[in-house]
């Protein structure tokens, strides 16, 4: 197996910014960057980042009809796989967006912001999309020693990420979530289990806090 990251190119990720911040962080280690359409490229990377934007529907299918699913699901069963945006939600069981069944890799149901009416500290109304930058509230767990992940290794507790999203993930098991996150309600912004790491927020669009993330990905040895 290289020292090859493939970027799963079906057609609904924000393809050039991620792979142009994992390029940025694989500089000089080594890692090579392929965004690729090939599910033999997929099964022959030593890790896989999974990218998602739009509605989940489209991105299911999408992975469905590119004959990139079956790769994706080896992956996640055997090396470092990483979730972005839509590619977060698409690991869990279903999404209430369109009545959407996930890949059901990690337990748990992807809800939609209910949050009609309600009010931020500031008077203005919460707006759905939530557009912008939040903070992540990283979560310790006695599996991994009573730390947090390592994927948040040199990333400050309760450091600011970008968010564009609607829907948010409900990991079933709490122990899964690995960031929680409060936007009118509290959240679980990113998702851990074994080899796979998966976070709402955008690392690509986060300045340095996000290139740690894809860096310390780059390093993982779950």
């Amino acid at each position: 197996m290289s020292k090859t990251v493939a970027v799963v190119d079906y057609g609904m990720g924000n393809l050039r910014s991620v792979s142009q911040a994992v390029m940025h962080v694989a500089a000089d280690t080594g890692h090579t960057v392929v965004v690729t359409q090939n599910p033999d490229e997929v099964r022959a990377a030593e890790r896989v980042v999974l990218p998602g934007q739009g509605a989940m529907r489209d991105c299911m299918r999408e992975l469905h009809d590119s004959g990139l699913k079956q790769a994706v699901l080896e992956a996640a069963q055997a090396k470092p796989l990483l979730g972005v945006c839509v590619g977060m939600q698409m690991l869990l069981e279903h999404s209430e967006e369109q009545d959407t069944p996930g890949l059901g890799l990690i337990g748990g149901r992807v809800r939609r912001f209910r949050l009609e009416g309600r009010l931020q500290a500031d008077g203005s109304r919460y707006k759905v999309p939530q557009m912008g930058w939040n903070q992540v509230h990283q979560q310790a767990h006695a599996w991994h020693g009573g730390g947090v992940h390592p994927i948040w290794q040199g990333v400050p507790d309760g450091a600011y990420f970008y968010f564009v999203h609607s829907f948010w993930a409900d990991p079933s098991d709490a122990r899964h979530s690995a960031g929680i996150t409060e936007y009118g309600e509290r959240f679980t912004s990113a998702v851990a289990r074994d080899n796979i790491f998966a976070t709402q927020f955008h690392p690509e669009k986060s300045a340095d806090h996000g290139l740690a993330l894809y860096r310390n990905f780059l390093h993982w040895r779950p």
